[in-house]
């Protein structure tokens, strides 16, 4: 054994020495060059992509034989917003030779970047008109306001021009019949197979609804159904596309399934809605108008998205119907979006919060207050008041282009004044300090969707009156901290506001409220750009489809 060992270290040696006598060849200096990415992909890169699923071995087989039906109806809409937001899209894509560049063109519906203000990206394109494409391009209010139609406020008409130059409006069920039959029919075949009695009688309504453009009686129906597992939001909905007076509706769909598990724990807040509509802080006459006791409040699955809740970021929430008469007769129901929110909680808040919340801070983020925060939003649209006590009608149609921002930053400072009332009962369960810093990371979280989009304008406000009460400090590293102490003064305070400037109807006032607040210095901007050199997505974008479903 000793005579194998010492060979093996003669033969070492001689290695070793043999090495020695080589000419040792210079090391070769490595340069690493940085990776060029394109300009489109890294616009597409802010978004996160998620698939859209759910549990389908929950659904009974004429269930899954409806989910099908349903996409197919609600892909219908994203034709007609492709019209309504911008024009004819073949158009578009006819222009657009890079594959990356038409990728974007497909999330924001059209050569307007959603999450840059509407700044457009395809050569050749100039800014998006304020009244997309509901309006002739060459339009102005002036001329609106005094056109002679009766209809011309309607959600559902589109203005355009004669040859003549006149202006005239028609009727949405008119202009886009196409697409409206064959979602319609898609409808009526899902109706055959719906189980339960509330869904088929709403799908056959709202079926009507597309021919007619009478949207109340499925309205009303839908706000009967009380047992239906899944469900689908589809046609002309929310206004915030037009922009110039907050009229036009624009064509959206959601397909739906029910979280019975998670839906059970929420239905214990929607009674409560009176009690807190009449300890909002605010004189009497404000808020003299009664929430509907029948609200609902559930938690959904989504399984697709389509037209305007598609483009650019995508919502977490619904509550609807957004006819006043609908929601005084019977209340609204806020469905909310479970399986969207964990995506936006795992993939953008909480990287968000590991940049700009305070360490001793980032305990307090969690999943439970960012659904609450989310789902008692949506219950507040239904507080407050709706129509003014000025005399000047409708809230919607008084603060004209300023209501969607105005609405949105309502919900989001009354649903945190709610919880705080909730708390103080004692039927909510986190700390307090989980709300309030969740509730200031979601602020950052919403901002970033832009001054263009209601929400991001919404959180905007919001943050600059917080910063001027004290709601929260900036440290000098450059994180924020919550007083606890301070925020729920600047909650009520902040809520007083905005009620007030709805009650009032006061359109000068509230534009000259949104101008104060509504803007962006320096320092958020430098500290927004922080977020996206840490490469954290801006909002997501999925994959979505029956394939997905593995239906």
């Amino acid at each position: 054994m000793k005579k194998i060992i010492n060979f093996l270290l003669i033969s070492l040696f001689f290695v070793a020495c043999s090495q020695k006598t080589q000419i040792r060849k210079p090391v070769q200096k490595v340069t690493y060059q940085k990776e060029i990415i394109h300009p489109m992909q890294e616009k597409i890169n802010r978004y996160a992509v998620f698939q859209l699923k759910t549990d389908t071995s929950k659904l009974s087989d004429n269930e899954k034989k409806m989910i099908p039906l349903l996409i197919k109806a609600v892909r219908m809409m994203d034709e007609v917003y492709w019209w309504e937001t911008f024009g004819d899209k073949n158009e578009l894509f006819s222009k657009v030779d890079d594959s990356l560049m038409r990728k974007y063109v497909e999330i924001n519906y059209g050569p307007w970047d959603r999450l840059e203000d509407n700044k457009p990206f395809v050569p050749g394109y100039g800014p998006k008109p304020k009244g997309a494409n509901f309006y002739p391009p060459d339009m102005t209010v002036e001329e609106f306001e005094k056109a002679d139609l009766p209809d011309k406020t309607s959600l559902y008409t589109l203005i355009r021009r004669k040859v003549t130059g006149e202006l005239i409006s028609i009727p949405y069920h008119v202009a886009f019949e196409k697409y409206h039959k064959q979602a319609a029919e898609y409808l009526n075949q899902a109706a055959e197979l719906a189980e339960d009695e509330g869904l088929k009688k709403y799908l056959r309504a709202r079926a009507n609804a597309l021919l007619t453009d009478n949207y109340q009686p499925s309205d009303m129906l839908w706000m009967d159904m009380k047992n239906n597992h899944i469900d689908v939001v589809i046609g002309p909905i929310e206004t915030y596309e037009d922009k110039l007076f907050g009229y036009k509706a624009a064509h959206e769909g959601f397909v739906l399934v029910k979280d019975l598990d998670w839906s059970k724990r929420l239905q214990k807040y929607v009674s409560l809605l009176p009690e807190l509509q009449k300890g909002l802080p605010v004189d009497p006459e404000y808020k003299k108008e009664k929430p509907g006791a029948r609200s609902d409040l559930n938690a959904y699955d989504a399984v697709y998205y389509a037209g305007d809740a598609n483009a650019g970021p995508k919502t977490i929430a619904i509550n609807l119907p957004n006819d006043e008469e609908v929601q005084l007769k019977k209340g609204s129901r806020r469905l909310q979006l479970k399986n969207v929110m964990q995506a936006k909680f795992d993939k953008i808040l909480v990287p968000i919060s590991n940049v700009l919340i305070a360490p001793d801070q980032r305990q307090h983020i969690s999943f439970d207050a960012f659904f609450g925060n989310t789902m008692f939003h949506e219950v507040a649209h239904g507080l407050g008041i709706k129509h003014t006590i000025t005399g000047k009608g409708p809230v919607r149609t008084a603060l004209k282009e300023l209501y969607s921002a105005i609405e949105e930053g309502k919900a989001d400072i009354l649903g945190l004044y709610m919880i705080f009332k909730l708390k103080d009962k004692g039927l909510v369960e986190p700390d307090m300090k989980d709300y309030m810093t969740t509730f200031l990371a979601g602020i950052f979280r919403s901002i970033r969707f832009g001054a263009s989009e209601a929400h991001g304008m919404a959180n905007l406000i919001r943050f600059n009156f917080f910063k001027e009460k004290g709601a929260f400090e900036r440290r000098p590293d450059g994180t924020y901290a919550v007083n606890y102490e301070k925020m729920p003064g600047a909650v009520n305070e902040l809520s007083r506001v905005i009620l007030v400037l709805q009650g009032d109807g006061d359109y000068q006032k509230t534009k000259e409220f949104v101008e104060k607040y509504g803007v962006i210095d320096e320092v958020l901007k430098a500290d927004l750009e922080r977020i996206n050199k840490a490469g954290i997505p801006v909002d997501v974008i999925f994959e979505q489809g029956t394939k997905v479903l593995g239906l």
